[in-house]
C-alpha cells in the first residue's frame, strides 16, 4: 500500500509532464506546420544537413532540460531521457498535425516525410522542454532553477531564444528579399536597432524576468550580456541561413546582409528568452 503511494505521484507528474510537453510541442512548432517553406525543406534539404541539424539540437534540448524540462530532473541520466522524449513527442504531434492538414498522405514518400517531420522536431522539442515554464511549475522547481542559473547558462538561454526565432524566419524568401532591398546605412541602423533594442527590453525596461542586479553598471551588463547575445544571435543566423541553403550563390557582402536582417528576430527572440526562462 505504501509503496503504491509512494509511486503513484511520480506516475501522475510524469503524465501531466507529457501532457505539458504535447502542448508546447505544438504551440512552438505551429507556425512552422503551417508555413509552406518548412514542409519544402522537409523534401529539398540535403540528408546530412537535416541529420546535423537533429543532432545540434540535442545539446540544446539538453541544456534546456536541465534549466526548465518539462518535469524536474536532477540526473544527466533523466535529462538525457527527456530530451529524447520530448523529440519523439514533437514528432508524434507534427505527424499528426501535418496529417491533419493534408500534408502527409498515402501518396507521400517515406524519405519527403520523414524530412517533413523531422524539420518540425526542432521547434516542437524547443516548445516540449520549456512547457514546464509555459504551462505551471511549483515553486521548489522555481528555486531549482535559479540555483542552477549562472552566466553561461544565461547566455545559452539567449542562445536558444535565437536559435527558435531564426529557426521560424530563415526558411523564407523575405530575408534575402529584405537584405536586397537594404542600403548599407539601412543595415547599420538595422544593427544598432537589434542591440539597442535588445538591451532595452532585458536589463533596462521593468518586466518580470529582467535583470535584477542592479549593482553591476549598465556598461558592464551591455559588454557581457547584451553585445555577447546580439554576436551569438548573428553566428546563430548565419548558421541558419546556411543549413537552410539561403546562402547558396550570395556574396560575402550579401551573405552578412542576409544575417543582420535574420539577427533583428533573433535578437529579439533571445531578449525575449531571458524574460520567458
Amino acid at each position: 500500500m505504501g509503496i503504491r503511494t509512494a509511486s503513484e505521484p511520480s506516475l501522475r507528474h510524469f503524465l501531466t509532464g507529457l501532457g505539458r510537453a504535447a502542448g508546447g510541442a505544438i504551440i512552438f512548432a505551429l507556425p512552422m506546420l503551417m508555413t509552406m517553406e518548412m514542409w519544402a525543406l522537409g523534401f529539398t534539404l540535403d540528408v546530412w544537413k537535416l541529420c546535423l541539424l537533429l543532432v545540434a539540437t540535442i545539446p540544446v534540448l539538453l541544456g534546456l532540460s536541465y534549466y526548465g524540462g518539462f518535469r524536474c530532473t536532477f540526473s544527466l541520466k533523466d535529462d538525457l531521457a527527456d530530451v529524447f522524449v520530448g523529440m519523439l513527442i514533437a514528432g508524434l504531434m507534427s505527424t499528426f498535425v501535418l496529417w491533419l492538414f493534408g500534408v502527409l498522405t498515402l501518396e507521400t514518400s517515406l524519405r519527403e516525410a520523414i524530412g517533413k517531420i523531422a524539420v518540425q522536431v526542432v521547434p516542437g522539442g524547443i516548445g516540449a522542454m520549456l512547457a514546464r515554464s509555459q504551462f505551471g511549475g511549483d515553486s521548489a522547481t522555481d528555486d531549482l532553477r535559479r540555483e542552477r542559473s549562472s552566466y553561461w547558462g544565461e547566455l545559452f538561454m539567449l542562445a536558444t531564444g535565437a536559435l527558435f526565432l531564426s529557426f521560424n524566419v530563415a526558411p523564407t524568401e523575405e530575408i534575402i528579399l529584405i537584405a536586397f532591398q537594404m542600403d548599407a546605412w539601412r543595415e547599420a541602423a538595422l544593427a544598432l536597432a537589434s542591440l539597442l533594442l535588445m538591451h532595452v527590453f532585458v536589463y533596462v525596461s521593468n518586466f518580470k524576468g529582467g535583470d535584477e542586479r542592479g549593482a553591476a553598471s549598465h556598461l558592464s551588463m551591455f559588454l557581457r550580456f547584451s553585445l555577447t547575445g546580439y554576436v551569438l544571435s548573428l553566428l546563430i543566423s548565419m548558421a541558419m541561413l546556411w543549413i537552410f541553403g539561403r546562402s547558396d550563390g550570395l556574396s560575402f557582402y550579401s551573405f552578412l546582409s542576409a544575417a543582420l536582417v535574420l539577427g533583428f528576430p533573433a535578437s529579439i527572440g533571445a531578449a525575449a528568452a531571458r524574460l520567458v526562462l
